[in-house]
């Protein structure tokens, strides 16, 4: 009746827009007009509160502003709670127009959530990669660095695994004894990475996941991370520049990132989207797109223009019978790269004091010898 499209109020319908049908209708009209003049006086505050039967828009504003007085703030058509929820999601729009993270490939992920454990279904050959990824990237930080414990070989090592997924190279890199944050923006998948972690209480202490993209922790986590990890993920981003610039944010100096993605080739488009996707059906249609694939070229320059060096890049090749990964020279298909973010002025790295208390304790050893 207030404020709707009903045949009582604002409308051309029998009775707001037709005084012949109130005064001289039938009975039932009568008594609804009757209905509306007490509603009226009652809002009034049991003034006289005439009806005008006046037709037009004019008539119904002038009415209104004449005869009914302002009520509370919960008979508004739009509370102030409602509009602090339109803004609030007016100011989230506005931040994730300027995100690395893509809508299109979060829906996606979003049909894939649960599949992420299956290891001979839609995550097979991520799963495959393990195999040659987490030895690359834990050889590469023991050969930085002397200080490791048996068993635990990145044992205070902190790391960021950007675009986790359902969790599985956070995993092994936490069994390997490092510190690692999992941020992922699809919360079906950090859902399915709590659940498989819950399993193993040891990860349950490394492992912590949080439903973010890169850009949102930048401001709490400035510097924090020794190493970053973003595998098959540069592929998908929206602004890779952009996620560069973030890596750097929150990685600390002299920290390693290692990214493997696709390069962007004609062999590469054959095999891994062609054959990959359309053919043998390796991975879900549509999973790639061949214009976001990215050069190493380019991103070793993007990488650059952000203050990392990048010390290796290593071509990697997928046997879809075997069902495995091996290092090749070429990087035509897809390649692993590691950089290292340059050091604060003045600060030296880890590896480089470690090696100056190497050579002082020898020294204090040569003497005492003497």
């Amino acid at each position: 009746m207030w404020g709707g499209t009903g045949a009582v109020w604002g409308s051309g319908g029998a009775i707001w827009g037709s005084p012949g049908a109130v005064r001289g209708g039938s009975g039932p009209l009568r008594a609804i007009a009757r209905a509306l003049r007490g509603r009226r006086e009652a809002a009034a505050g049991g003034g006289r509160g005439e009806l005008s039967f006046r037709t037009g828009p004019r008539a119904t504003l002038q009415k209104h502003s004449r005869k009914v007085p302002l009520e509370s703030s919960s008979a508004l058509p739009v509370s102030v709670t409602e509009i602090k929820r339109s803004m609030l999601a007016t100011k989230r729009l506005l931040s994730t127009s300027h995100s690395s993270v893509d809508p299109k490939e979060m829906k996606k992920f979003q049909l894939l959530a649960h599949k992420w454990w299956d290891e001979e279904g839609d995550y097979s050959a991520l799963h495959s990669m393990n195999d040659i990824r987490v030895p690359f990237i834990r050889d590469t930080l023991l050969n930085m660095s002397s200080n490791y414990h048996l068993g635990s070989p990145l044992s205070g090592i902190k790391i960021l695994d950007v675009g986790c997924g359902g969790g599985l190279l956070s995993e092994p890199l936490g069994r390997l004894g490092a510190s690692v944050t999992g941020i992922d923006p699809l919360e079906d998948n950090i859902r399915t990475a709590e659940q498989h972690k819950s399993f193993d209480p040891v990860l349950a202490k490394r492992i912590q996941y949080k439903a973010s993209s890169l850009e949102e922790i930048v401001e709490e986590s400035m510097e924090t991370f020794d190493v970053i990890v973003a595998s098959e993920v540069v592929e998908h981003v929206a602004d890779l520049e952009m996620f560069i610039k973030c890596c750097s944010q929150v990685l600390k100096p002299e920290g390693s990132l290692f990214i493997t993605t696709i390069n962007k080739t004609q062999l590469s488009y054959i095999l891994g989207i062609v054959v990959a996707e359309k053919i043998v059906g390796i991975i879900p249609e549509g999973t790639h797109e061949w214009e976001k694939f990215v050069p190493p070229e380019e991103l070793q320059r993007l990488l650059e223009s952000h203050g990392f060096s990048v010390q290796a890049v290593n071509g990697m090749l997928y046997n879809p019978l075997t069902g495995s990964w091996s290092w090749m020279e070429s990087t035509s298909i897809n390649y692993a790269m590691h950089a290292v973010k340059s050091g604060a002025e003045g600060r030296s790295s880890p590896t480089e004091s470690l090696s100056e208390m190497e050579s002082e304790q020898r020294s204090a050893t040569a003497g005492t010898s003497v």
